[in-house]
């Protein structure tokens, strides 16, 4: 078995071979993972925010889900991994707070969507919306993503 790389909120990662990334406390954030099956590289964001419009003083571009996704697209591009190959799994975007009008689950999930459309990525699998957290699993030998919840069934994508 590979290493256990755990990605925090606001951050990404890549990983090959047998590694796996992790992501815990996907509420309204999203979990974004990419996979190239030739090059068998993987990576996985945890963003916070859709725009860095919303804090443009804020230098952190694994925070926001126009930037973040860039960003990991170019540094698995670095690594030997093609856009042209890769499809995207995505995960979380819950509204937590029942009684919130602000709907930032919804803003970040429609964010991912676009930047991933921009870059020309199928969205082969997502698990978002409702109103509970997620941890995201991502497999680097073979792409398989696993979404746990508490009291819920683990879902394969």
């Amino acid at each position: 078995m590979g290493n256990l790389i755990t990605v925090g909120i606001s951050d990404l990662k890549i990983a090959s071979g047998d590694d796996i990334l992790i992501t815990y406390a996907l509420g309204s954030c999203i979990g974004t993972c990419l996979f190239d099956p030739v090059s068998r590289i993987i990576g996985l964001s945890h963003i916070l925010l859709p725009t860095v419009s919303a804090c443009p003083h804020d230098t952190n571009i694994y925070k926001f889900a126009d930037t973040a996704i860039n960003e990991l697209v170019r540094i698995m591009k670095a690594n030997g991994a093609s856009v042209y190959r890769m499809s995207a799994k995505i995960a979380g975007g819950a509204q937590m707070f029942i009684n919130s009008t602000n709907r930032i689950g919804d803003k970040n999930r429609d964010s991912v969507i676009a930047s991933l459309n921009l870059l020309g990525i199928k969205i082969t699998g997502s698990d978002v919306g409702d109103s509970y957290g997620r941890t995201m699993e991502c497999h680097a030998d073979g792409g398989r993503v696993l979404i746990k919840s508490i009291n819920k069934i683990t879902k394969v994508l």
